[in-house]
């Protein structure tokens, strides 16, 4: 699926079972949501504490509903995320085409 694409069809799914989009500072909020719990999970698959009882590893789920409120807020504020990552690609690549390549810290050993 397309960036554009999954912002039509959430588009689509908000006005026919959402009724409207929360406005955009809730949203912020829910974002922020998502990303912790993202975050839970990450700490406990990859870090050093463990899931609690009856707690899913479900982190394919916690990052389709960080996109999913991305998306929502992109619909909000009239950003279309395909071009906003084509020029972020452009951005990174000028600015970064040599720094990671030539950043001691990170060359394999």
């Amino acid at each position: 699926m397309e960036l554009q694409e999954l912002q039509t069809r959430i588009d689509q799914w908000i006005r026919q079972y959402g009724v409207r989009y929360f406005n955009e500072l809730t949203n912020t909020a829910i974002l922020m949501e998502e990303v912790g719990e993202l975050a839970r999970v990450m700490a406990r698959k990859y870090g050093e504490q463990s899931f609690k009882e009856g707690e899913k590893e479900n982190l394919a789920d916690e990052m389709a509903d960080v996109l999913w409120v991305l998306a929502c807020l992109a619909n909000q504020t009239g950003v279309n995320l395909t071009e906003a990552m084509e020029d972020n690609f452009r951005k990174k690549t000028d600015r970064d085409k040599k720094r990671h390549k030539n950043n001691p810290k990170i060359q394999s050993r």
